[in-house]
């Protein structure tokens, strides 16, 4: 709960120095906002070790192959990614932009979890009746 709420207070400091300075310098208030970001995501980055290391438990006693693994934390890195540069197009004013981000990055997905959905559909045929 503690890591909550510093990254809140990140969030409520960072808004309110784009408040701040954003009548007089656009351009800085912009960069606040994206510094501001950047930093939640690099401190939300040091409880990704338990992640990995649940995944990693997963994977090993369920005996799934070690390349769906790879894949997996890829996807998730590409969606987290595309939502948070969306999010800044969007903080700038290039919505139509973030948008595309958002597209892209969906279809890039799509692409990535065919293995995964081809394993899966071949353990289904697998414990079909033949």
């Amino acid at each position: 709960m503690d890591a909550l709420y510093k990254i809140i207070s990140i969030a409520i400091i960072t808004c309110i120095a784009c408040l701040i300075v954003k009548p007089v310098r656009t351009d800085f208030a912009i960069f606040i906002s994206i510094v501001g970001g950047i930093i939640i995501l690099f401190y939300t980055m040091s409880y990704l070790s338990n992640v990995f290391d649940i995944f990693n438990n997963i994977f090993k006693i369920s005996g799934i192959n070690s390349s769906l693994y790879a894949v997996i934390f890829k996807i998730i890195g590409i969606g987290y990614l595309t939502e948070f540069t969306a999010s800044i197009c969007n903080d700038t004013g290039n919505s139509s932009l973030g948008d595309k981000v958002l597209l892209g990055g969906k279809i890039i997905i799509l692409v990535m979890a065919l293995p995964i959905i081809t394993s899966i559909l071949e353990i289904v045929m697998e414990l079909l009746p033949k």
